[in-house]
């Protein structure tokens, strides 16, 4: 009796000392490149047990595993990549020991891949993506800091409840929030209209804010999404994309980026009748900050693409306005199920 209840009481001591463990998910992209003298360029080449090994601290504050889920330019991300992480992310989220995950990431697409897992995953666990703008093999490459100050995030109480987090030059911004900003400095990502919520850096992980309107769609091993196209709007453009992605029939959506607050050239209005006429669901986008809001009522003003049954994107930036429509639309496809997912 004395001698079991002795091994409890050492065991309850060595497990209140035992580290945190986070799991890291790599993918590719420039935080894993290095420099191939044959192609003359960079290429995913580091793995990531060699982006954890270049931060040797990390052995002081975490038990790390790792999983391999592809190697990739993250322009050549897919949805099929991101339904595979999803499901490999709620399995492991769901570990007791497990504390929290890190994906590392191309900048290319990581905002839409962090928009789409804060949607799909229903763990309270922070899920934290992490990329650079060096390669691995620059000797001043950002992304061991980078790391770093991700898996901090990710073993913080604080981070629990605030959904997929993108941690870059000591910063923490929410996944609905962020955007690519510059093509190389370092302090790329930024949440444009309302900021970072929090900061990571050698005093610590500290929040200053939460994100107010996030929500979940969850996903099932059997839902499939819907092709969502995305076409742009500029001076002189009338429309023909918009016609060709309903003659070709492969199409099921579509979310068009306006001017300003969701203005749409006439040429471009009259293409999206066509679309709703058919019953496409189409989304209607704006400037990158900003709501979109109701004005005049011209041919391709906001008023008239409502009374179509267009829905308006609130602050979404096309890309993510495109993954909330594919994922709304696997519950429904009327005009008013689905602005109310925009509206959260």
């Amino acid at each position: 009796m004395l001698r079991t209840l002795a091994y409890l009481i050492v065991l309850a001591a060595s497990n209140a000392y035992a580290l945190p463990k986070v799991v890291i998910f790599s993918t590719g992209g420039t935080i894993s490149g290095r420099h191939d003298p044959a192609r003359g360029g960079y290429m995913p080449a580091a793995t990531g047990e060699d982006l954890v090994a270049a931060v040797p601290k990390l052995k002081e504050i975490v038990e790390v595993q790792v999983e391999p889920i592809t190697a990739i330019n993250s322009a050549d991300m897919t949805v099929e990549i991101w339904l595979q992480l999803a499901k490999r992310l709620q399995q492991v989220l769901e570990q007791p020991s497990v504390t929290g995950a890190i994906i590392t990431h191309g900048t290319n697409t990581l905002e839409e891949t962090a928009y789409f897992l804060d949607l799909v995953l229903t763990s309270s666990k922070p899920v934290v993506l992490v990329a650079a703008q060096r390669p691995a093999s620059d000797p001043y490459s950002d992304g061991p800091l980078n790391l770093l100050r991700a898996v901090e995030v990710a073993i913080s109480p604080a981070a629990r409840d605030k959904g997929t987090l993108v941690v870059m030059n000591e910063q923490i911004h929410a996944a609905r929030d962020v955007t690519k900003f510059h093509s190389s400095r370092v302090e790329t990502f930024h949440s444009l209209e309302f900021g970072p919520i929090g900061i990571a850096d050698r005093m610590g992980v500290y929040f200053s804010r939460a994100p107010l309107n996030r929500q979940t769609i969850t996903i099932t091993p059997g839902t499939a999404l819907p092709r969502v196209a995305i076409v742009l709007s500029y001076a002189g453009v009338d429309g023909e994309l918009v016609r060709s992605l309903l003659a070709s029939g492969k199409t099921q959506g579509l979310v068009v980026a306006g001017f300003g607050a969701g203005t749409l050239a006439s040429a471009m209005a009259d293409a999206i009748k066509k679309a709703r006429a058919k019953g496409m669901p189409v989304v209607i986008t704006g400037a990158p900050t900003g709501r979109i809001l109701q004005a005049s009522a011209t041919p391709g003003s906001v008023v008239m693409m409502q009374r179509l049954g267009c829905v308006l994107a609130h602050n979404l930036n096309p890309q993510k306005a495109r993954i909330l429509l594919m994922l709304a639309m696997t519950r429904s496809r009327e005009t008013s199920a689905l602005q109310a997912y925009f509206d959260k």
